[in-house]
């Protein structure tokens, strides 16, 4: 009897702390845990920088023509348009131990390591495998490097989506703690933006790892490999931080009846199609806004800094090593003005919802930025014009003068100011037209 009466009160204690450490998942968590979750952020963004600014052009170092090399970028949308709303039906109905978010943005952290490695030693790898260097197209460094790409787009779709809707599971439904989340993910990224394309403007960087260059991989690669160091360290630094700090509540789906079973009984992609049948008219007149929007700004994005090395400074990833040289050091000169970018984007997100006040609403905020946006694309012709004509008389390799080189970083920061509307406010009014229609936030969702 003794025995039982000291066991029982012991259970007792057991199952109260593990209702009260229920409950606890039931309310918002501290800013310090919302914090570290969000710091990912900044490993995806790093990721995200070397991308846009450094790998178009290592494409064509390869030997991809020009023209062909935006053919590789088809994974992102692809990747993002399948990957990340079903990683987000998945990652919502996950029942693992570890939680629902933890173990999606674990693996996609090893999926960025692993696709890190094939981009990094593309060229190494395609030389043990038989590519001579004086050839182009290096056929099998083009090949590990398309796989590499491929499964790094497909791993940064898979961990954006579940931090995202980890920072909602925190926030618990509080609408001021949801705003602060989303406020530190956006800040989070612009770190990661900054710290990429300095990383990616910085022409001596390999020097930091001295076996990163090889007879196959010249300073160019040697550079990029390095940025892919780092930025896979900083990613794995806050990742493994994040998810052992902060506890990922397990899910059990609730009973169901009859009816409810239909319903969840429908494939997932029913349900996507399903919910075009429901939105309204402002709804679909935000997609295709958003969808022009992005038809815009893509082209700037993927070759921004090919448009430096190749239209501002005139040189040539395909030419001889003077042209070569003059190629990379635009290319360099772009990532800065992405940087500076970044840092203008990062300022402006702290000021959109003030900004938009001002300006009479966040509808007429974003119309007025997309006529800076159309102003600021039309600018890069001129810019390429007085670049063309200052060749003419100073020499095919002379560079751009230090007044277009100022034009062209301004433009850059410029452009940041529309970019730091489209990554707020189509999000935003898609979470009004939702909420309003009762459709819910997706991911968002508490289930």
């Amino acid at each position: 009897m003794g025995a039982f009466e000291t066991e029982k009160p012991a259970k007792d204690a057991a199952a109260l702390e593990t209702q009260s450490s229920m409950e606890d998942f039931d309310q918002p968590s501290p800013l310090r845990k919302i914090i570290s979750v969000a710091s990912i952020a900044a490993g995806v963004q790093f990721g995200w920088a070397l991308q846009l600014s450094l790998l178009t052009p290592y494409v064509q170092l390869l030997g991809i023509p020009h023209k062909w090399s935006s053919l590789i970028w088809l994974c992102g949308p692809v990747s993002g348009m399948i990957v990340q709303p079903i990683v987000g039906y998945y990652s919502d109905r996950c029942t693992s131990r570890f939680g629902r978010r933890r173990p999606f943005i674990a693996a996609g952290a090893a999926m960025v390591a692993v696709a890190v490695f094939l981009i990094g030693y593309a060229a190494d790898i395609g030389h043990k495998m038989g590519d001579k260097l004086e050839q182009t197209p290096r056929v099998r460094a083009i090949g590990i490097f398309a796989l590499g790409f491929w499964i790094l787009d497909v791993a940064n779709n898979t961990l954006q989506g579940p931090c995202r809707a980890f920072l909602a599971d925190l926030a618990a439904g509080d609408a001021k703690k949801t705003r602060v989340a989303n406020a530190f993910f956006s800040f989070f990224m612009a770190v990661g933006n900054v710290l990429g394309y300095a990383a990616g403007s910085y022409t001596n960087l390999h020097k930091m790892f001295p076996f990163a260059m090889t007879k196959a991989c010249d300073i160019y690669c040697a550079n990029l490999k390095t940025c892919f160091f780092l930025s896979i360290t900083l990613l794995l630094i806050v990742t493994v931080t994040s998810l052992w700090y902060v506890k990922d509540k397990q899910w059990s789906p609730s009973p169901v009846n009859d009816d409810d079973e239909k319903v969840s009984s429908v494939p997932f992609f029913g349900e996507i199609f399903g919910a075009f049948k429901v939105m309204k008219r402002p709804m679909w007149m935000l997609l295709v806004v958003t969808a022009l929007n992005w038809i815009a700004w893509f082209p700037f994005l993927l070759f921004d800094t090919d448009w430096m090395g190749r239209e501002v400074y005139g040189g040539d990833s395909e030419g001889d090593d003077s042209l070569k040289k003059l190629y990379n050091q635009g290319v360099h000169q772009g990532a800065l003005g992405l940087m500076f970018n970044a840092i203008v984007l990062g300022f402006m997100s702290l000021g959109v919802e003030w900004i938009g006040k001002k300006v009479g609403g966040a509808k007429r905020l974003w119309g007025i930025v997309n006529f800076i946006l159309a102003v600021g694309l039309a600018m890069t012709v001129l810019v390429t014009k007085f670049a063309e004509d200052h060749r003419k008389t100073a020499g095919a390799l002379a560079g751009p003068s230090p007044g277009i080189r100022a034009g062209a970083l301004s433009l850059f920061a410029v452009l940041g100011i529309p970019l730091a509307i489209t990554f707020s406010i189509p999000f935003a009014l898609a979470s009004i037209f939702s909420s309003s229609s009762g459709a819910g936030q997706g991911n968002f969702k508490k289930q």
